[in-house]
């Protein structure tokens, strides 16, 4: 039995697939090494993609809405790098409120948690002396601890080296993060001036980016790729536009009901929800804790209170608010949401959380389509016609064993 040109191709590339295959897991160090070293490279680039991607949420609405009227060659021309750059205002702004806004309140209780610890430390005393009073035992165990006999000698010794290895260790991580501290600046820098770059040729980017998928592959993997950027991309879009909008309104919500409850840094606690609210699900938690902190210096009781109050806003953001804002323009469910983010976060921590929602997003819609496709066409072969002979005659004969059904 002879196979066809056709045939014989595609048993290469299933043989070539395997062998690659087999490779990697033969060698699986050594790729990921090397895939390690190649990242390493294209940070910058990367860092420019996702500050492109970034930026171009508010640009677009720049672009659409407030530049829409301008017409003519000149405005063309203007129209593009006005809104870069009104967009990097935008979000510069917007740094500089939560930082202008958190940096002096936290400062200012890390100065009273200074000149509080002091009194708390003389009430620990004072307690200690009470029950001291209140258990004589205890004067017994504190009369055998200072009948033990310590080697002072050989403690300073140990502390010393102690020190001394400290002290290298200490020069060295300094070292090392000095290192890092002044690569990732130059990252981001490089990764800032290609995302300018990225946006404003973003429509000649797409379009070579167009034609290379139609030079390299059939007409219906093209059609497969574009439609999977489509979607990533507006799912990528929608999501971080939902998640902004979402932090927005949980802040909002507690520096009201912290002014209505008169609790203490409403505003600091509200921007402090707010940013980290925009890591999924865990985010606003860490705010919580910070917030619960900074209150328990002022008065342990209002902090209890303040724990409550977040408990219920987080059931109502959660059951309410998220799913309108964030879950809707998404199209995912709470549970592939937890998934993504249990997922993404035991992998890339915290950027896995936030990119693991879109990315998991556009995997769904995929996955709802195709199978939304295939039983549409298994029912209607199901359903389709037959004929049935009988001696000379045809006779139509419908099948009626399908009727009742309805597409999912």
């Amino acid at each position: 039995m002879g196979f066809d040109r056709e045939k014989l191709k595609q048993i290469r590339r299933m043989i070539l697939y395997i062998a690659l295959i087999v490779l990697v897991l033969i060698y699986s160090d050594e790729v990921f090494g090397a895939i390690g070293v190649f990242i390493g490279f294209m940070k910058p680039f990367i860092y420019g993609g996702v500050i492109a991607f970034i930026l171009n949420i508010p640009l677009r609405f720049i672009e659409n809405r407030i530049f829409r009227k301008w017409t003519g060659k000149l405005a063309e021309k203007l129209k593009r790098p006005i809104g870069i750059v009104l967009s990097i205002l935008f979000v510069v702004l917007i740094l500089n409120i939560v930082i202008m806004t958190v940096a002096p309140q936290l400062g200012k209780t890390l100065v009273e948690l200074g000149t509080q610890i002091p009194v708390f430390a003389e009430e620990v005393v004072v307690k200690l002396e009470a029950v001291s009073v209140e258990y004589p035992q205890l004067e017994k165990y504190v009369a055998d601890l200072e009948n033990i006999e310590i080697d002072w000698q050989s403690a300073l010794d140990s502390l010393i080296q102690f020190l001394k290895n400290g002290m290298t260790n200490v020069l060295s991580s300094t070292v090392t993060m000095a290192g890092s501290i002044i690569g990732g600046v130059m990252n981001l820098f490089i990764g800032f001036i290609f995302a300018i770059y990225i946006l404003g040729q973003k429509e000649v980017l797409c379009n070579q980016g167009k034609r290379i998928v139609s030079a390299f592959c059939s007409e219906r993997a093209e059609r497969f790729v574009l439609k999977v950027c489509s979607i990533a991309n507006r799912n990528f879009s929608n999501f971080i536009s939902g998640q902004c909008t979402e932090a927005v309104i949980l802040g909002s919500m507690f520096v009201i009901a912290m002014t209505i409850f008169r609790m203490p840094y409403a505003l600091l606690v509200g921007v402090l929800i707010a940013f980290t609210a925009l890591i999924p699900i865990v985010g606003a938690f860490i705010g919580c804790f910070v917030g619960a902190f900074l209150i328990m210096v002022n008065n342990p009781m209002q902090a209890l209170i303040f724990i409550v109050m977040f408990l219920v806003i987080q059931q109502i953001e959660g059951n309410l608010i998220y799913p309108k804002v964030v879950g809707n323009k998404v199209g995912l469910p709470s549970i592939w949401v937890l998934m993504a983010v249990s997922i993404g976060g035991s992998l890339f921590g915290v950027a896995g959380m936030l990119f693991f929602i879109p990315l998991i997003s556009t995997f769904y819609i995929l996955l709802r389509d195709t199978v939304n496709e295939r039983n549409a066409r298994k029912q209607k072969k199901e359903k389709k016609p037959y004929y049935h002979n009988t001696g000379n005659k045809k006779k139509y004969y419908k099948s009626n064993h399908n009727q009742g059904k309805k597409d999912v």
